[in-house]
């Protein structure tokens, strides 16, 4: 592929960009946190629908009751996965959370029981699969910050997540630069560009990227970094297989637009919805 001076100009400005928002988000407060992942977790939602109604047209149909309402829902269980330290005044947020996952709630069962002209599982299943993946995901972000109320890591409340983050965005660096020299045996029909030679090589010095960084710069513990660099590595790549998959059958090349050059939010934050849950997990049974 010739190079494109423009293309190239528009990635690495958007790249910047979303890099200094990613940042601000991350490392200002808990607030910032929450809406930059708020932000994200819609704008998810919005692009998966879109890919659902492009994969089976009768989702195109579902009320705005029910998109909006699985929404909802979604949004009420990451808000009620904070933790104790976000409060506006008195009032929790994990129960404003609660509240509008009752909301949401009830404007599907209004949606599906009493407007609907007949009751479609298969759309209840396409929904279902969004809170797992998408709303699921981000709520189990909303604990990994904190560190798991410092029982992995001693540091900020962001550390652990900007090493999930970091794990997979030096993975996917690592991959991309290992499979442009030595990449032969293709990983996936799904995803024909990526190789075993770039995803093996990509894994193993994120790894070795991450965990050491962390234990001899900043005096983390080791078995942390190892869970946390391991486990982002290797299941960011089956997120980034399992978005490609929807793609295809969506018949789309980007899941949406909102970052030029880049795709939308679905292509950037596939690997860590995946990473997320299995980070999450992990930590769980060793913590």
């Amino acid at each position: 592929m010739a190079f494109n001076l423009q293309t190239f100009k528009t990635r690495a400005v958007t790249a910047v960009v979303f890099v200094v928002i990613m940042l601000a988000g991350l490392l200002w407060n808990q607030w910032s946190f929450l809406v930059l992942f708020s932000v994200i977790h819609f704008g998810c939602w919005a692009e998966y629908q879109k890919l659902l109604g492009s994969i089976d047209p009768e989702y195109k149909d579902v009320s705005p009751l029910h998109r909006y309402g699985v929404m909802l829902i979604g949004f009420g269980v990451m808000l009620w996965m904070t933790d104790a330290g976000f409060y506006i005044g008195t009032l929790r947020i994990a129960l404003i959370g609660w509240s509008l996952f009752w909301v949401g709630l009830i404007g599907f069962i209004l949606s599906e029981f009493l407007l609907a002209k007949k009751l479609n599982p298969k759309i209840w299943a396409h929904s279902a699969l969004g809170l797992l993946y998408i709303s699921l995901s981000w709520g189990l972000m909303m604990q990994l910050f904190g560190n798991l109320e410092g029982k992995v890591l001693i540091g900020h409340a962001w550390t652990l997540p900007v090493i999930l983050i970091a794990s997979i965005w030096i993975n996917d660096t690592m991959a991309y630069l290992v499979g442009s020299f030595i990449g032969k045996t293709p990983l996936s029909p799904v995803s024909p560009k990526k190789t075993w030679e770039g995803t093996i090589g990509g894994a193993i010095l994120a790894v070795l990227i991450v965990t050491g960084s962390g234990v001899y710069v900043f005096d983390f513990s080791w078995k942390a970094m190892l869970l946390v660099s391991a486990t982002a590595a290797i299941t960011g790549t089956l997120g980034d297989l399992f978005e490609s998959k929807l793609k295809r059958l969506a018949g789309v090349k980007d899941s949406g637009q909102i970052m030029p050059g880049h795709g939308g939010f679905l292509d950037r934050f596939d690997s860590l919805l995946v990473a997320t849950t299995a980070v999450w997990l992990v930590l769980y049974c060793f913590y």
